[in-house]
């Protein structure tokens, strides 16, 4: 009986030796080609891709055609997965890949039916652009059919990769307009149901659009609006369980961001302009953008940044000439349509004089292991029916996505400005989630610009849902001539952040969205007004400050709180004094101080905030205003000026108020082990960078997700970092002197574990140490060649 154990034991060992052996073969044989020379299809010229130690490719190319082929034929190698995730995104179709999970995934983002107007789209493709996603489409499934084996994450998902068509490449596109706009109009919806339930006074001081942390371009900080007294709202009289300090379980939030500047020749040390840019997005592993250099010499054509997998384009970076970044805009670009039905004929609604029937189309969706799903569509002239409200109205959605002129390549024209004149007018008539676009060039000039089409409304507010049956709506599209442009500004700066950027009639044209507040912004602008002669090492600095300036006078007024009377009463709240007293300013990561101010914040922002809309939670009782991020104001102003009629019936002054909050936050910590001095910020804010496959698979995170680094920074400061969000690359780069310029990025070159560029660098941004803008030498050198065949003819 032993010996047969041993011989099972001994056979199970060497099976198990074997599949290793073969899915280690595997895995090398899906490996991207790094030498030599491939012959290929498709190419009129030979094209040299040469690779540093970094693994960041320099595209070298006798015409732009050659290098796009090649652009696609080294995406498709590193990093084809992410390029079809990024498409089904986009197209909704998640579920024919990982199955039922994704299916609701899909339900929404097909709604949009984004892979409908991709094709549309691609059949009108003027002739330039055609031609150009043509030879990346040749060159990504050259790429893929080069490999010896499928990308590895389709051996574990027992399926073959699907080939790649022009129309995907627009549908990358379409992934980031979801990454970038609100394809919901959230935010219209909740300020709707706010301003047909409270008291108008209440709703427009709650919506109030700015706070004094505003540091626009143009303009200056909103004014603030009186208190409403309690002839409008009187917190006293509401019912106890409507106040309550609230959980500190929403302490995790972090608000979504990017940042660019630029620097003027006149303010800069070496008289050369500056162009400086972190765009914040959710991490991932491989990360969302790839390094490339691409040089076609007959046509003076080098340009260095970071390209869009899934694309051919460079989306940030300099071409000697100019150089740009962007953060996004958070202009108003979608509206709810409320739309007025026929109460005998329900499947018609108005429009005009008209009743219009409802178009309706099925999409259907494939699912992994499951029955297709079919989709049922409503659509009017203005956009698919999204949703219902509260007063049982059917609402359209009115996207800038819908439309054609939303998506165009002309991103390309960047590649041949020669200054900012010529940039910013390639700006404004791309078509493209609409983004703040700042650019420098060589001669030293600078400029800001909305990147993007700008809808242009007529005869209605579009903060919340509203009809358009009498003619209301958007009237075609801003013309380049009439967009917001700064040029060459007195300061010899300028600097976005996601806030607003501007005042009267422009802010009117963009449209005011879910803008977060100008914390942020301000500290940019400061840090750059405050340095006499700005270096690149001046910008890496500012792109890392952690100062939570936004946060101190929430730390002031917590511990003025703590008084020696309150410590008495729970001498916890002594550990927590002696904490926030010794919290460093800075969202550090041995701080435990700075959390607790944070979660203190959050928690009286949430209390406060729950009571002011008492009346719409006693309708839907889970309401959170989630899609305004301007709370700050109203809630200082409450809290600063304390009136009574603003405070629940349950408490006997504000100081109670405030100390059940600050038991509020310390109760939670207390369901934490340890005491308050280990609720450090870097406890919470540890990496999270995460391959997808993992989320089904957790076994395999130690071998493709990035290091748990804790990491400084956080939400309202330069730094903006989250566990699972913050800077997809940091760069700045002097147009004509890239040479001296910085760049890094999370993750790495390449998607397979077994590369060496497999987070080549992550570990530089983690420490926020700069790594060249310009790839270092070559250390691989991979020729691709045309066939002998086509040579010839």
């Amino acid at each position: 009986m032993l010996v047969l154990i041993r011989r099972v034991l001994t056979g199970l060992l060497l099976l198990a030796a074997v599949l290793a052996i073969v899915g280690y073969w595997l895995l090398q044989a899906s490996l991207p080609s790094l030498d030599g020379q491939i012959e290929t299809a498709g190419l009129a010229a030979t094209v040299t891709v040469e690779r540093d130690e970094l693994g960041i490719a320099t595209i070298t190319a006798a015409n732009r055609l050659d290098a796009a082929y090649a652009t696609g034929f080294v995406h498709a190698q590193e990093r084809f997965f992410q390029m079809d995730l990024q498409r089904r995104v986009g197209a909704g179709e998640l579920a024919a890949l990982f199955g039922a999970a994704a299916l609701s995934l899909d339900k929404a983002n097909r709604l949009h039916r984004f892979r409908w107007r991709a094709d549309k789209l691609t059949e009108q493709l003027v002739p330039r652009d055609r031609a150009l996603y043509e030879a990346y489409t040749n060159g990504v499934n050259a790429g893929l059919a080069a490999l010896a084996v499928r990308p590895f994450e389709y051996l574990l998902l027992g399926v073959a990769p699907e080939p790649w068509r022009i129309e995907d490449s627009l549908l990358t596109v379409y992934s980031m307009y979801f990454e970038l706009n609100d394809e919901s109009a959230r935010r219209d919806s909740q300020l709707g149901l706010l301003r047909d339930l409270l008291p108008a006074p209440l709703y427009q001081w709650l919506v109030q659009p700015g706070t004094e942390w505003d540091a626009p371009l143009r303009g200056g900080p909103a004014v603030a609006a009186p208190l409403p007294g309690p002839e409008v709202v009187d917190l006293r009289e509401l019912p106890e369980p409507l106040f309550e300090a609230a959980s500190a379980r929403e302490q995790t939030r972090v608000v979504h961001g990017s940042n660019n500047w630029s620097v003027s020749g006149d303010r800069s040390a070496d008289g050369r302009a500056m162009v400086a840019g972190d765009m914040h997005l959710g991490h991932a592993v491989p990360n969302i953008w790839f390094r490339a250099r691409i040089r076609v010499p007959a046509v003076d054509l080098d340009i260095t940044g970071v390209t869009l997998p899934g694309t051919p384009l460079v989306v940030a970076g300099s071409n000697r000439h100019v150089a740009w970044a962007f953060t996004n805009s958070y202009g108003d670009w979608q509206d709810l349509v409320v739309l007025e039905t026929d109460p005998q004929r329900p499947q018609y609604y108005r429009a005009g004089d008209d009743w219009l029937a409802f178009d309706e189309v099925v999409e259907h969706i494939s699912v992994k292991g499951g029955p297709t799903e079919e989709l049922l569509i409503r659509q009017t002239q203005w956009g698919p029916v999204i949703d219902t409200d509260h007063q049982d109205r059917e609402r359209a959605l009115r996207w800038i996505a819908h439309l054609p002129a939303a998506m165009n390549a002309a991103i390309t024209d960047f590649e041949t400005a020669h200054s900012i004149e010529q940039a910013i007018a390639v700006a404004n008539r791309v078509g493209a989630p609409p983004q703040n676009y700042v650019v420098a060039d060589r001669d030293g000039h600078i400029g800001w610009t909305i990147m993007g089409r700008i809808p242009r409304r007529s005869g209605f507010d579009p903060a919340t849902p509203v009809s358009w049956a009498d003619g209301d709506g958007w009237q075609g599209w801003v013309e380049p001539g009439d967009y917001p442009r700064i040029v060459d500004p007195p300061a010899g700066v300028l600097w976005t952040a996601n806030a607003r950027t501007v005042d009267g009639d422009w802010l009117a044209l963009l449209g005011q969205g879910n803008h977060p507040t100008g914390a942020r912004a301000g500290q940019i602008r400061d840090g750059l007004l405050a340095r006499d002669r700005l270096t690149i090492d001046d910008m890496l600095a500012i792109q890392l400050d952690n100062r939570a300036v936004f946060l101190q006078r929430w730390q002031q007024l917590l511990v003025s709180l703590l008084t020696p009377e309150a410590v008495a009463e729970r001498p916890v709240r002594g550990e927590l004094r002696q904490l926030v007293q010794q919290w460093g300013g800075r969202a550090a990561v041995d701080s435990a101080g700075y959390r607790l101010v944070r979660a203190f914040r959050l928690d009286a922002m949430r209390a406060i905030s729950d009571a002011l809309l008492a009346p719409v939670r006693e309708q839907i009782p889970d309401f959170r205003l989630t899609a305004h991020s301007q709370l700050e104001r109203p809630v200082w102003q409450v809290i600063s000026q304390q009136p009574a009629h603003l405070l629940g019936p349950q408490y006997a002054s504000w100081d109670d108020f405030l100390l059940a909050v600050v038991d509020t936050t310390i109760d939670y910590f207390g369901d934490f082990e340890g005491g308050l001095a280990d609720r450090t910020w870097g406890e919470f804010n540890t990496m999270r960078i995460a391959h997808p496959l993992t989320r089904g698979v957790p076994l395999l995170s130690r071998w493709l997700n990035m290091p748990p680094n804790r990491l400084p920074g956080d939400a309202n400061m330069p730094r903006v970092q989250g566990p699972a969000f913050g800077a997809s690359q940091r760069m700045a780069v002097s147009p004509g002197n890239e040479e001296e310029g910085y760049f890094h990025m999370p993750g790495g070159q390449s998607g397979h574990p077994l590369s060496p560029f497999y987070g080549s660098g992550h570990d530089d941004w983690a420490e926020g140490q700069p790594t060249p803008f310009l790839p270092g030498p070559a250390q691989h050198h991979l020729t691709l060649a045309p066939v002998a065949n086509q040579k010839g003819q």
